[in-house]
């Protein structure tokens, strides 16, 4: 500071050395309060530039002449010179519009969108760097990030004691386990992100995984069979580039990048905020977690936030899923938080936020650098939080122990929603989807149905089982009534969904075989009828992919949102 005196430079606050670029109309970071700084950074070590001398008491300082260091000197009682264009005292007039267009930005997930939104300057930016720590984990990463593709991103949640008042949480001297997994999707297209909570006690197969010492030597940890998945990270040496083998092993898909943050993350985020709004339907009076919150909406930050997303005892079985379905409402109000108007047009939230995020992070070498996590941040700044769903990979109780206390994954319906993923397809448009198909049936169902007996219709197998169409013909013809049916072989092209083509003389008949089979309006195709065996017309159905047998009704919808899953716009209340 200088001799004026305001103050050491430690009690300035931060914002305060964040000032408004009239020429720009961002916000730049000011290391003095005097000078603004040069948005290009000067060589490492260059000597700062001399300070003008004082003018002496009484006098009037005079313009610099071109060209010239000292100021020429003015004749007595000659008339004062005209201050240089551009140097009349006056403040440039702020651009309000430009200043707030600065600061609105939105984002999906706690770090990069911090970072994206409290940083406009080059200094603050590669300060914010590093603090972030970073780890090597070979080809489990990718190489770089794209703006132009989906991306998966493995959030890693540690049960490792550092800082202050963390000693009742977590294994003593633990190097942290995976305590808390998200698998975040961001869509291709921004519209839509899915968040997937991995139970950290689902038994799963932990791959060989190539992990790189502090001496810059790579060795090979030994995977393991039928284990919880938190022993995915920590154990024998094993880092989060083992985390995320695992969930490829486990699921399908292969995370991108990784960001692992310890208990500290919730306590300063939340502190960084001023809270978080959650809501229970019962009062907690939690003795092991101390969480003690009244029925109804409460906010929490620091110590009691961190209670909230580990206590277990205090909601639904005291399970593991239970606790994750909380750390899933939890997330959603923090987004919405930090997405709020009084904390995206305070610089000084903004600022706290962005030091508390990047100093609880770790991540992997390939998003360390500021530029990228830039990058991430804008790109998750198009989502919007209603389109992000969170959800819970299906599972069932450990079929192998007396007293279930793990889990193993549904194979009956996690597949589903690892393809979706896998296939860049929204929980949040299935839903819309689901609406459109609804329209769809009451304008296409409504209306008279033929009796069975009246309905005529060819068969054809177009993706199904082999031996599909002969066994739902042998099905509509003994069960159903449809003795006008036959078989007409294979479809030219296979099909993902059944569908049942008819002319419209035929829509009372198509509403009769959509009834039968449990068709969808999206299922039943206006055109034109073919002539069947004896020369009569009928309806051409085709048993696509997703045909599930002889009799059993169809659901057109290609994905059906788990039970549970909720979106991040939505506040929800624990029980």
């Amino acid at each position: 500071m200088d001799a004026q005196g305001r103050g050491r430079a430690d009690d300035v606050d931060p914002a305060d050395q964040w000032v408004l670029n009239p020429n720009t109309g961002e916000y730049e970071l000011r290391l003095t309060p005097s000078a603004p700084q040069s948005a290009v950074p000067g060589p490492r070590g260059s000597a700062p530039a001399p300070s003008r001398p004082a003018a002496p008491r009484g006098r009037t300082n005079t313009p610099v002449a071109p060209g010239r260091d000292v100021p020429p000197p003015r004749r007595r009682g000659a008339p004062p010179e005209e201050p240089l264009p551009g140097r009349r005292g006056r403040r440039p007039v702020k651009k309000k519009s430009s200043a707030k267009k600065a600061l609105l930005w939105t984002g999906g997930t706690m770090a990069f969108v911090l970072v994206a939104g409290a940083t406009t300057g080059y200094f603050y930016l590669k300060h914010l760097e590093g603090n972030v720590g970073t780890t090597d984990v070979g080809d489990a990463a990718a190489s770089n990030f794209s703006k132009d593709e989906a991306f998966d991103i493995l959030i890693i949640g540690t049960d490792k004691r550092t800082g202050e008042g963390n000693e009742g949480y977590g294994d003593a001297g633990s190097v942290g386990h995976a305590d808390t997994n998200i698998l975040l999707h961001v869509s291709k297209d921004r519209t839509n992100a899915t968040a997937l909570s991995i139970p950290r006690d689902l038994i799963v197969d932990i791959p060989d995984c190539r992990t790189k010492q502090e001496d810059g030597t790579d060795t090979v940890v030994a995977g393991q069979e039928d284990v919880r998945f938190n022993r995915s990270l920590g154990e024998r040496g094993r880092d989060a580039g083992c985390t995320m083998r695992t969930v490829e092993a486990a699921t399908g898909i292969k995370p991108d990048h990784f960001v692992m943050a310890d208990f500290n993350a919730v306590k300063t985020l939340t502190t960084a905020v001023d809270g978080v709004e959650v809501c229970v339907e019962k009062a907690v009076d939690d003795k092991q977690s101390k969480l003690v919150l009244p029925a109804g909406k409460s906010k929490v930050a620091g110590e009691k936030a961190l209670a909230f997303v580990r206590t277990r005892h205090a909601f639904g079985n005291s399970g593991d899923l239970d606790r994750i379905k909380v750390q899933q409402q939890f997330l959603g109000s923090l987004m919405r938080k930090m997405t709020s108007g009084d904390t995206l047009t305070s610089p000084t939230k903004l600022l706290k936020l962005a030091e508390a995020a990047t100093n609880a992070l770790t991540v992997d070498k390939a998003i360390g650098k500021v530029g990228t996590l830039k990058d991430i941040a804008l790109e998750l700044k198009k989502v919007p939080t209603k389109n992000i769903s969170f959800m819970t990979i299906p599972v069932v109780d450990n079929p192998a122990e007396p007293t279930p206390v793990t889990v193993i994954i549904d194979d009956s319906k996690a597949p589903q929603v690892f393809d979706a993923i896998n296939n860049d397809v929204s929980f949040t448009e299935v839903k819309a989807q689901q609406k459109k198909e609804k329209a769809e049936v009451a304008a296409r169902l409504k209306g008279t149905k033929s009796a069975a007996s009246d309905v005529r219709v060819r068969i054809l197998n177009g993706g199904a089982a082999g031996g599909s169409a002969q066994l739902q013909l042998s099905y509509l013809q003994t069960e159903a009534g449809v003795t006008k049916s036959e078989n007409a072989g294979n479809a030219d092209a296979a099909l993902a969904r059944t569908t049942l083509e008819y002319a419209p003389d035929q829509a009372d008949q198509a509403r009769r075989l959509a009834d039968i089979m449990g068709l969808s309006g999206a299922a039943l195709k206006p055109g034109k009828s073919v002539t069947n065996s004896q020369g009569l017309p009928a309806m051409t159905l085709t048993l696509g992919k997703d045909f599930k047998g002889a009799g059993v009704k169809l659901n057109s919808a290609a994905v059906a949102p788990p039970r549970g899953a909720s979106t991040a716009d939505k506040a929800q209340c624990a029980s």
